[in-house]
C-alpha cells in the first residue's frame, strides 16, 4: 500500500510562491491553504462542537488550556484572545481529510477558512499548488525474464 503524499505547508513569507486567487484554483489545488496555521475566536470554537455555549463563563485560557490537553489548540494569545489549531504531523489541519483533501467540518469552518483568502496571510492571493496529475493505474512493468 502506497503512503498518501505528504502536501508541503505554505511558504507564507515568499510571495513567489502565491498565485492571485481565482474561485476555480480550488477545485484543482490539494488544499495547500488547510496547511496554513488556523486562528480561529471562541465562537468559531463554539460553531466547530469543541466548546460548549455554557462555557463561556470561563476564563479563555482555562479552555484553550484544556483544548491543549485534548490536542486541539496548539496556542493561545491572550491578549488577543486567539486560539491557534493544532496541525497534523504534516502541517495539514486537523479537519482535512488525508485521502480527500476536502474539510471534514466545511460548513462548521472557522471564519479565518470562510474569508480565505480575502483575509490572511496575503490577502488576494493563494498558496495554490496543483493536484499531480494521476499517474496510471497500472504501469508497465519489465518481463521477468
Amino acid at each position: 500500500m502506497m503512503k498518501p503524499n505528504l502536501i508541503a505547508a505554505a511558504e507564507i513569507d515568499r510571495i513567489d510562491t502565491w498565485a492571485k486567487y481565482s474561485a476555480p484554483m480550488c477545485g484543482s489545488c490539494v488544499s495547500s491553504c488547510c496547511t496554513l496555521p488556523v486562528e480561529v475566536k471562541i465562537k468559531d470554537l463554539i460553531r466547530i462542537g469543541i466548546v460548549d455555549e455554557f462555557e463561556l463563563g470561563d476564563p479563555p485560557k482555562n479552555i484553550a488550556k484544556r483544548l491543549q490537553k485534548e490536542g486541539i489548540v496548539e496556542r493561545y494569545n491572550q491578549k488577543s484572545e486567539i486560539f491557534t489549531l493544532q496541525r497534523m504531523s504534516n502541517n495539514d489541519c486537523l479537519y482535512l481529510d488525508r485521502k480527500s483533501r476536502l474539510c471534514t467540518i466545511y460548513e462548521k469552518r472557522p471564519d479565518t477558512c470562510r474569508n480565505h483568502p480575502r483575509v490572511g496571510p496575503r490577502p488576494g492571493y493563494c498558496a495554490y499548488k496543483p493536484k499531480e496529475v494521476e499517474r496510471e493505474r497500472n504501469p508497465r512493468t519489465l518481463d521477468k525474464f
